[in-house]
């Protein structure tokens, strides 16, 4: 795969910093929730938002992972979606949002067996036994390898549009993938960061659409600075971390024992996938984006069904018409109507 083609899988298959919500499907609620900071040990916390239940059962929880580069505010919309059968917990992992961000010192730091266990401690502090677990995009690491190293605390997992294996590309051998910058997501500019409501403005111009709660998510991955400006809250240092840990991982989905169920999200238009193309968008970028939206769900619909492949009895629900960052939103319904209808281990 070409350089360009490698830095659209990445931001594609990952939430990433500037990732979107939509207001389609999606609305804050009047629910409930407690902002929590969770030891997780070595002087690190992560933020926690804690919706409960609204039948009061604190034996069913579902966890919520956002993808790359995401918060915990990114499931304002779902988890609250989620409350009428379950207590749900929005983990920011180390190093974005309101979470710690220590140095990476080591590769350690920020690898994946590092983010499992700051999962084991936040349940072990909140006193949470047995999960349903869900992750969007990068997340699938944590939640196979959290489902094969601690079995007895999963009662089941969801995969949020992720993929198989992030320590590799995925091979593809079809039509040649355009190497053009037009499928990468612009990069903010001096005057794009001059304050928060420029960020915003920003946000809105390369994101398919704006609801109140993006603005939650938004602020939380930035820091104003004394003159107003804005910069992302995440070091880069930390941002490569991550990224590095991500592909050591090769997941082990025979170590997974629990019911899983498997969400495809599939682009159909170019907002689907590039928002920032516009009337004025020359013919031959024009035509580049338009063969990359045809490539791509040939590439991840099957890399997806890889998954559910590879777990025994699992469920494989393939949503058209989505945005990888935000079809768990427009789609709320389906999703939530999804997971209910799981049967879960007890």
């Amino acid at each position: 795969m070409n350089k360009h083609g490698h830095i659209r899988r990445r931001l594609i298959l990952s939430m990433g910093a500037l990732a979107a919500l939509t207001a389609c499907g999606g609305r804050l609620r009047n629910t409930v929730v407690i902002d929590r900071q969770i030891a997780v040990g070595a002087g690190v916390s992560l933020h926690v938002r804690d919706w409960a239940s609204g039948e009061g059962d604190d034996k069913d929880v579902i966890v919520l992972l956002a993808g790359l580069g995401g918060n915990a505010h990114a499931f304002d919309s779902l988890a609250p979606a989620l409350t009428k059968n379950h207590r749900v917990l929005a983990i920011t992992r180390r190093g974005y949002g309101q979470s710690g961000k220590p140095a990476p010192t080591s590769d350690a730091t920020y690898a994946p067996a590092t983010l499992v266990a700051d999962l084991l401690a936040v349940l072990d502090a909140l006193k949470v036994d047995r999960i349903i677990l869900a992750g969007h995009s990068i997340a699938g690491n944590e939640v196979t390898l959290f489902a094969g190293s601690h079995p007895q605390r999963v009662r089941g997992i969801v995969y949020l549009d992720t993929t198989y294996d992030y320590s590799h590309d995925i091979v593809w051998t079809g039509e040649k993938i355009p190497d053009n910058p037009i499928m990468d997501t612009p990069e903010p500019q001096a005057a794009d960061l001059a304050s928060m409501s420029a960020a915003i403005a920003y946000a809105k111009r390369i994101h398919k659409h704006w609801w109140p709660a993006m603005e939650a998510y938004w602020r939380d991955t930035l820091d104003v600075l004394p003159d107003g400006s804005v910069r992302p809250n995440t070091p880069p240092a930390i941002e490569a971390a991550m990224a590095t840990g991500a592909k050591t991982l090769s997941p082990d989905y025979r170590a997974v024992r629990a019911p899983a169920l498997v969400i495809v999200a599939q682009p159909s238009t170019l907002p689907d996938m590039m928002p920032w193309i516009t009337a004025q968008t020359t013919p031959r970028d024009l035509a580049d984006a338009r063969a990359w939206l045809r490539i791509y769900p040939q590439m991840h619909g099957p890399d997806c069904q890889r998954i559910a492949a590879a777990l025994s009895g699992s469920k494989l629900l393939t949503i058209n018409n989505a945005s990888h960052s935000d079809f768990f939103i427009e789609y709320e319904t389906v999703i939530v109507n999804a997971i209910e209808a799981m049967r879960w281990e007890k």
